[in-house]
């Protein structure tokens, strides 16, 4: 490829410019290089000018593609010194002519601004008593606060407010703010006068105060109710009622930021005495907090100025936050934003954490950071202008010829034609095609569209799985050619991760892995914005972390990246994900396979993104109902605060909504949740139709079950004993004949709900072994593995199970030598696993056995069948147990529970399928059950209707959004006493669910519905273990892992062999049977060092790991063996 490279340097940006282009390129000019390079040249190129980049950097980069066209590729550093296409005006001018940055939509920018910097001048107050002094000093006993700084700086607050309106209290802040008495004479102290206020309780502070005494409160965590036992604040709580979030704010005392168990008065004076000046006497502090309050005073009839408003309130806590954070890891006095405060003032705010030593004193920490506020709050607005994105990418709309693929071109088509409407509206979509019609793509093709074609797109895909995660971030990668500073991929786990990219590596060596496409398909620019010198993301630079979520254009991620947004019970993971979802727009992936009491955060999360200005995509061939009704609704309820807040004055709240599936693409106008509703019947009922009339892939049977024992391990064995026999019944309806052998061979998957019968039932189906004339290769795959024997069975599975290529897996080497091992004509590939088969995996077995759970796992596990070969079924390939194994060793409670949808609350009258389904609900697997419920629900007799059922309780309130029409006088006079009552009295609030967070909006200013709601909350506790190798290097040991101040502390490691039972598998194995996938784990793990080039200690210590929950107090540990992994012990 040919390129020229334009120049549009100033000073010493062009000299370091010009060093670097010169060793690629020849020069054409004073400003101009030309030069043929590779693709490979040319990303070394752009890393090295954008490593070099600085403030007066700008370098464009175009692709000479014929002798009348070339195409811009890319810009580094300023992209305002080109336009869209790369060209360099004629004339410029400094002066800003057209001042666009003057004007923003931001009606309430002036509000955050000044409170947000009135709260930063008071933040740390708390921290001039003694007690927070004395731990500032050298050799300092590291203790648990009793009263957090924060507390202290809100009554600090309190007290000088007192009992004065907001005009009153603002004018004595302009008039004499530096009077320490009056900061101090009246001031409450916690756990020492008799009795205290409640700073939001009716009465005590008036509307201004409050805003501001909260964003004092909340600038590090947000408050948390007392866990049930009073132990620590931010604990879990259980059985909380809507009741008790009525008033919420007025509840909130000392114990909702720390909890002091303290009575002794010595230990509790120190936090409220100040042997040293109140930082308010010094004079700077006093001309800063008078500024404010002058322009405050001005402000106060804004109708935006209230604790009420959640967008005022969280933009004001993250641009304090921020400031706060990167103030406070200032320790150069040189730097540009280091403040001087008053030279004899003694007071410290904090030290430096690698020696110990003081950083900085209070008083220059309060203006440093409000200084900080001040421009982070005034540079909000035009943030998201300044980020990169990425513009003009030909793969993202090059219509697509292949046939399955072609409705993405009409989706497309319809969302650009959205793109106008949706920025002022908002966008709320849904994206229903089934599994293998490319929807990772289309996800991507539609908020492409949606972006403005000059700015160019940003969005993130959000998923639940690590591995679904690294898939989509790959394939996005290799199908549009996206490099790491376009596309990031975090998904939590670095050593996932790292395992993940060596199997890939490996795959590329040996010809396996899928080929890159090149860059004459996917020639694109990406615009890299402005980190160095924007107000706001200059000050993330000092953390990598931060700017690698915020920095890519395309984000993929676990969920679990964004959730901090909503929860604030710890401010820093808070910034970044907030600042995202500012900025771009969101892709919610798979949402319906998470579990249900993860759905709470999820629309915490959709309610976050609308309320900050997102556009939302939901994806999932198999959405209920009630789902997407339950987070449209969230989305509007933030809708509606973001529209009250920035836009159009006075627009009507009226979203733009979009329906795709492989066969249409829909759209509406949708005001209210029923006219969402309406939209969203009318879509799936055509989808349901047409589902009606496809093909048939996977055709069911029920198998009964039914063990004569009652004993569990004998329940177990008949359970193998059942599984063996419908194993080679499917295998003689559904095998492949080897082209080599001519040996009939087939991969089916038998799915069990949990890991410790599963186990039982793997050792059963050993000793049994197989009849005569077949031989079964077991393989055994759940999440209790060492990270490196997991990795190992997936990355085996990933190959032997891409049918792709029907015939491609007879040559696979590992498949090659196991069949030409035995000499049985019949041979079964099973591959034995807990619900992690059933989503993140792109696997297509032959056939396949169940034990029920839901039907929306069976729904999940269907698609695994055939996933790869559309062929029509007549014979049934999917067999589902009648009953599972709690059904009958558990009979009389509840069965279809964790996983599932039953509990003690919610029970069902049968645990046989024969009667909680309908024929035409087993018959034929496909999403049908889940896209549309019944016309009644009869959750207690009909599996379907249970889940529909549970989900609808959660996700959707009984109590209108709408609030009825107000009465006249004259219509309530004709009512009855009683009815007269009954309107005056208020509404009681509904029972706790997922719309809890928008539907009584003060739970947004506390932690509150993380505590009670938490995401992927697992009550089990749990222990980190570890198998590393021995002295000799020979064999493994089992060690418990250790890390007691969180993860900046070194993990320690402790020989607990004892609680490990080895089960001497090959004493059990029968005839006809062997193990299929396992490795030996201490060859791997030597392998894996070599390969990486680390020692083998240190190699264990990252891909050995495991969390197996804790063990009982009968010290039996846990059982193990290679191809089985680890289970509880007996």
């Amino acid at each position: 490829m040919n390129i020229l490279l334009i120049s549009q340097c100033n000073k010493n940006a062009l000299k370091e410019t010009r060093r670097i282009l010169d060793q690629f390129a020849e020069r054409r000019g004073d400003r101009t290089w030309q030069t043929p390079i590779t693709k490979a040249g040319l990303d070394t190129l752009r890393k090295l000018l954008r490593k070099k980049a600085r403030k007066n950097t700008a370098v464009a980069c175009h692709w000479i593609r014929g002798k009348d066209h070339s195409e811009l590729l890319w810009i580094v550093g300023d992209a305002k010194r080109f336009n869209s296409t790369g060209a360099t005006p004629t004339n410029s001018t400094r002066r800003n002519v057209l001042r666009t940055q003057d004007e923003n939509d931001w009606h309430c920018g002036e509000d955050i601004k000044l409170l947000a910097t009135l709260a930063a001048l008071m933040h740390d107050l708390g921290k001039a008593c003694d007690a927070f002094q004395d731990k500032l000093k050298p050799n300092a006993p590291l203790e648990r606060n009793l009263y957090r700084h924060e507390w202290i700086s809100l009554r600090l607050f309190q007290a000088f407010v007192g009992r004065d309106n907001d005009e009153q209290w603002l004018q004595r802040l302009i008039d004499n703010g530096g009077d320490e008495q009056r900061w101090l004479s009246t001031l409450e102290k916690d756990g020492l006068d008799q009795t205290v206020s409640k700073p939001f309780a009716d009465n005590t502070l008036p509307p201004l105060a409050q805003a501001v005494g909260w964003l004092i409160l909340s600038h590090h965590r947000l408050p948390q109710k007392p866990d049930d036992d009073a132990i620590r604040a931010g604990g879990k709580i259980k059985n909380l009622q809507a009741a008790h979030l009525t008033n919420l704010l007025s509840q909130i005392n000392a114990s909702w930021n720390e909890i002091c168990t303290e009575s002794n008065p010595k230990k509790i004076k120190p936090y409220w005495r100040f042997s040293g000046q109140l930082p308010v006497v010094t004079p700077k502090w006093q001309q800063s907090a008078a500024r404010i309050a002058t322009q405050l005073q001005k402000r106060l009839s804004s109708t935006f100025l209230t604790i009420n408003n959640s967008y005022l309130m969280h933009l004001s806590r993250l641009s304090l936050m921020l400031a706060d954070h990167n103030y406070s890891s200032l320790s150069d006095r040189k730097h540009r934003d280091w403040v001087r405060g008053a030279p004899d003032y003694a007071l410290n705010a904090n030290t430096l954490r690698s020696t110990g030593e003081i950083n900085q004193k209070l008083d220059a920490h309060l203006l440093g950071v409000a200084r900080i506020t001040q421009q982070i709050t005034r540079n909000l607005p035009s943030m998201a202008d300044h980020l990169p994105c990425l513009g003009h990418h030909p793969g993202f709309r090059k219509r697509t010829k292949a046939k399955r693929f072609q409705w993405q071109n009409k989706a497309f088509e319809l969302t650009e034609s959205l793109c106008e409407r949706s920025e002022k509206q908002g966008f709320f979509g849904v994206n229903m095609a089934s599994t293998g019609c490319g929807k990772t793509m289309a996800n991507g093709r539609i908020m492409y569209a949606l972006a403005h074609p000059q700015k160019g797109a940003r969005f993130c895909v959000a998923l639940g799985l690590r591995t679904l995660t690294l898939q989509t971030g790959r394939a996005f990668q290799e199908r549009l050619g996206l490099n790491d500073n376009e596309i990031a991929i975090r998904v939590g786990g670095s050593a996932s991760r790292k395992l993940f990219e060596h199997y890939e590596a490996e795959a590329e060596q040996t010809g396996s892995g899928s080929s890159v496409n090149l860059l004459s398909d996917s020639s694109h620019v990406s615009f890299d914005g402005d980190f160095d010198n924007h107000g706001v993301l200059k000050r993330l630079n000092h953390d990598p972390m931060v700017k690698k979520l915020l920095a890519a254009p395309i984000l993929t991620c676990t969920v679990d990246h964004l959730i901090p947004a909503t929860e604030g019970t710890r401010g820093g993971r808070q910034i970044a994900p907030m600042l995202r979802l500012m900025s771009s727009d969101l892709v919610l992936d798979e949402i319906d396979d998470f579990d249900l009491n993860d759905l709470p955060a999820l629309t915490r999360l959709v309610h976050w993104a609308a309320m900050l200005g997102s556009r939302v995509l939901l994806s999932s061939a198999t959405l209920p109902p009630a789902l997407v009704e339950g987070l449209f609704t969230a989305y509007r309820e933030g809708r509606n605060v973001y529209q009250q807040n920035r836009g159009e004055p006075g627009a009507p709240l009226d979203i733009c909504c979009a329906w795709f599936d492989e066969h249409e693409s829909r759209h509406h106008n949708c005001a209210t949740t029923s006219a969402l509703n309406e939209a969203h019947l009318a879509f799936v009922k055509k989808r349901y139709a047409r589902l009606e009339q496809e093909q048939v892939r996977r055709l069911a049977e029920l198998v009964t079950f039914a063990p004569v024992s009652k004993k569990p391990q004998e329940i177990r064995a008949d359970l193998a004993v059942v599984i063996q026999q419908q194993a080679l019944t499917l295998h003689q309806s559904h095998h492949t004949v080897d082209p080599h052998s001519q040996k009939r061979i087939s991969f089916g998957l038998v799915r069990m709900a949990n890991i410790e019968p599963l186990v039982d039932v793997a050792l059963e189906l050993f000793k049994l072994g197989a009849p005569a004339g077949s031989h079964i290769h077991l393989c055994v795959y759940h999440s209790q593995y060492p990270l490196l024997l997991r990795s190992n069975i997936e990355n085996m599975l990933d190959n032997a199970l891409n049918r792709r290529e029907t015939m491609a897996v007879f040559d696979l080497p590992p498949i090659r030598h196991k069949i030409d091992q035995t000499d049985a004509k019949d041979q079964l590939f099973i591959v034995l696993g807990s619900p992690v088969t059933e989503v993140g995996r792109d696997h297509d077995y032959d056939w396949a056995i169940v034990e029920p759970s839901s039907v929306r796992s069976l729904i999940q596990l269907a698609g695994r069948i055939k996933r790869h070969r559309p062929e029509t079924c007549e014979i049934p390939n999917l067999h589902i147990l009648s009953h599972n194994l709690k059904a009958r060793e558990r009979p009389g409670q509840p069965a279809f529970c964790r996983p599932g949808f039953e509990n003690s609350e919610h029970r069902l009258n049968s645990h046989d399928l024969n009667t909680l389904l309908h024929p035409e609900q087993w018959r034929i697997i496909d999403a049908r059950p889940r896209i549309l419920p019944g016309p009644e629900l009869k959750w207690q007799e009909n599996l379907v209707d249970l889940e529909h059922h549970r989900i609808n309780k959660v996700m959707v309130t009984d109590q209108p959004s709408e609030q009825p029409a107000e009465l006249s006088e004259g219509e309530i006079a004709k009512l009855s006493p009683r009815k007269r009552k009954e309107l005056k009295r208020a509404p009681k609030p509904p029972p706790l669910g997922a719309y809890t967070w928008y539907v009584q909006t003060q739970v947004q200013l506390s932690g509150l519905m993380d505590q009670c709601q938490r995401f992927r909350d697992d009550s089990t506790p749990r222990v980190e273990l570890v198998l590393l190798p021995d002295e000799d290097e020979a064999f493994d040991e089992l060690h418990f892992v250790y890390q007691d101040n969180g993860k900046r502390s070194p993990s320690t490691y402790s020989p607990n062999e004892q609680m490990r039972q080895n089960i001497e598998l090959d004493a059990l194995i029968g005839s006809g049977i062997s193990v299929w996938g396992s490795n030996d784990y201490m060859e791997s793990l030597t392998e894996l060092a070599d390969s990486m080039d680390m020692e083998l200690t240190r190699c264990a210590k990252r891909f050995g790991l495991l969390s197996m929950p804790e063990p009982k107090e009968d010290g039996l540990g846990w059982r193990f063996h290679p191809a089985l992994g680890f289970s509880k012990a007996r």
